[in-house]
């Protein structure tokens, strides 16, 4: 009788329906492999929240188990919640150089000195308990991006990470087609590739074109400054930036604490040349003129305490836009954010900058696959089974009929949301049930402390404002000593309504004495006598529900 296999649950517990926050737990012969540690932004109703992490109850719980986290490439979706992780997990790290060096410097800022961080050399395969990995190389808006083979007794694994196919990338690193087709003819079980660009048809231009777009703009402006906005983590588009700057003699000045940090780090790991004497420091510009200087600055998505958001509007403490300045925003808007860049580019324009943005000339490329990569990878590797990832609801949908039109049946393609298990083996694959998961939000120092009920309270807060009622009594005999005194906060001003807030008074004081004719002493009924008997004359009045705090001190 043969042998039954043992099968490999793949479980992902963030990217899944959604851009950002990845991370798969692969679990295979009591042993569990962590795919990618990301963080998310958070959406506009997630109100004062910072970041969004993926939920890892599944993973405490079987923290004695977990063998190590891989990291495809060092983009904050993928590497930004590894430091919370890492708070309550011991886990071991393997990744490329870049995306160690990245890694290694936010857990200096988060004060974590015990992590395990292992450089591989891309091309090269891990043994990391049950599971042997390849590192293979592909093309990616940061140098050192990978896609990952993952060997089991259950099959091949293939996780795309993000890519795109640039045949001329400005490190000269071409993805290895070679290793793709390898693992196809070995035969792959599952496949799990990004969707980002699934709805893009063709295939993405390369990065080269974009340096081609700044040697332009660098030889037309003569006379002015020159500021340009793009994603600190982008060190290819910093590169050519840098490599403009030289060419037209101009000193580069750096702006934006994560453009600094992720510089110096790829700097020091040679990933990026500056020629010697033109990178200068921000208190070292008034030196020179402004035909001698570009600023490369943060910002390029419109968030709010980035460097350019705050140069727009003049706040910042070092640079001032002045009439004449070309700003160029070399990045696309990531879905949710657009809002936030028109408001930057209009500020820009009201200050008088003149604004490049990508709708007006080709000053950035995506780093993501278009649908014709999309195919050419599918053929490649011809994995048996397929799941799409990185991408919203539409996104994986779109990726699933692309993979149909290529031959593929439906029933072997799995759209998953996150916290589903799919159990899989050579000759079956199947969802088998869930795991927890959804959403840590990170608000400051706290990770987890505010929850669906705090974020209700925020909304309602926002929408409507704040009744404070405040009324001391007496301890002996619960007789009202004192008030009762109303404030206001978001709701009306007190000043201007001050008939409707008298008339609050009154309420509460019929409130009151209906509590103390039937000597009704517990507080906490007495206060929502209070609320009750509010709310229903402040919607009769104003049709608005603000929120409404009784205080009672005893005296």
């Amino acid at each position: 009788m043969a042998k039954k296999t043992a099968k490999l649950k793949v479980i992902p517990l963030g990217g899944m329906q959604e851009i950002g926050k990845n991370m798969t737990a692969l679990e295979y012969k009591n042993e569990i492999l962590i795919i990618d540690g990301g963080m998310g932004f958070p959406e506009d109703e997630m109100l004062g929240i910072d970041i969004v992490i993926p939920d890892i109850t599944y993973l405490t719980k079987n923290a004695a188990i977990i063998k190590g986290l891989v990291v495809t490439h060092g983009h904050e979706d993928h590497i930004g919640g590894i430091p919370y992780l890492l708070k309550k997990l011991n886990v071991p790290i393997y990744g490329s150089k870049l995306a160690m060096g990245l890694i290694a410097n936010k857990l200096k800022e988060h004060r974590i000195t015990n992590a395990e961080l292992n450089e591989i050399e891309i091309g090269s395969n891990v043994k990391i308990g049950n599971f042997g990995v390849d590192f293979i190389r592909v093309n990616h808006s940061i140098p050192d991006a990978c896609a990952l083979a993952i060997h089991t007794g259950a099959g091949i694994i293939f996780h795309s990470g993000d890519f795109k196919i640039d045949y001329t990338p400005i490190d000269g690193h071409v993805m290895d087609f070679q290793k793709l087709a390898e693992l196809g003819k070995t035969g792959v079980t599952l496949m799990m590739c990004e969707s980002t660009n699934v709805e893009r048809e063709g295939y993405t231009v390369s990065e080269k074109v974009v340096g081609k777009t700044f040697d332009s703009l660098f030889a037309d402006i003569k006379k002015n400054r020159i500021l340009v906005a793009t994603f600190s983590s982008n060190v290819h588009r910093v590169q050519q930036i840098v490599d403009s700057a030289a060419k037209y003699n101009r000193k580069v000045v750096i702006s934006g604490r994560s453009m600094l940090n992720t510089i110096g780090i790829a700097q020091s790991l040679g990933y990026i040349n500056i020629p010697n004497g033109t990178l200068i420091d921000i208190n070292e510009m008034n030196r020179y003129g402004d035909h001698e200087l570009v600023i490369l600055t943060t910002g390029s998505q419109g968030e709010p305490m980035a460097a350019l958001s705050r140069i727009a509007a003049k706040e910042h403490k070092k640079i001032v836009i002045k009439k004449g300045d070309v700003v160029i925003m070399s990045s696309h808007p990531i879905p949710g954010n657009e809002k936030g860049v028109s408001k930057v580019i209009n500020q820009l324009f009201e200050n008088g900058a003149e604004v490049i943005y990508e709708s007006l000339s080709e000053i950035h490329v995506s780093g993501h696959a278009c649908r014709e990569e999309l195919k050419l990878v599918h053929r490649l590797i011809k994995p048996k089974y397929f799941m799409p990832v990185h991408g919203e609801y539409r996104h994986l949908k779109q990726h699933a009929r692309l993979a149909m039109e290529l031959g593929m049946p439906e029933e072997d393609i799995f759209m998953m949301s996150n916290g589903q298990v799919l159990e899989v083996d050579k000759k079956s694959c199947n969802i088998s049930g869930r795991v927890p998961s959804g959403n840590i939000l990170v608000d400051g120092l706290g990770v987890g402390d505010v929850g669906n009920i705090v974020l209700r309270d925020r909304k309602h807060l926002s929408e409507d404002g704040l009744i404070v009622v405040v009324v001391s009594m007496s301890g002996e005999d619960g007789a009202v000593v004192s008030g009762p005194d109303i404030i206001s906060r978001g709701f009306v001003y007190v000043r201007e309504a001050e008939d409707l807030i008298d008339e609050c008074k009154v309420i509460v004081k019929k409130c009151l004495i209906r509590c103390e004719d039937k000597n009704i002493r517990e507080w906490s009924y007495i206060k929502n006598m209070i609320r009750e008997d509010l709310k229903k004359y402040l919607f009769e009045k104003t049709k608005r529900n603000p929120m409404i705090l009784p205080i009672i001190m005893e005296v």
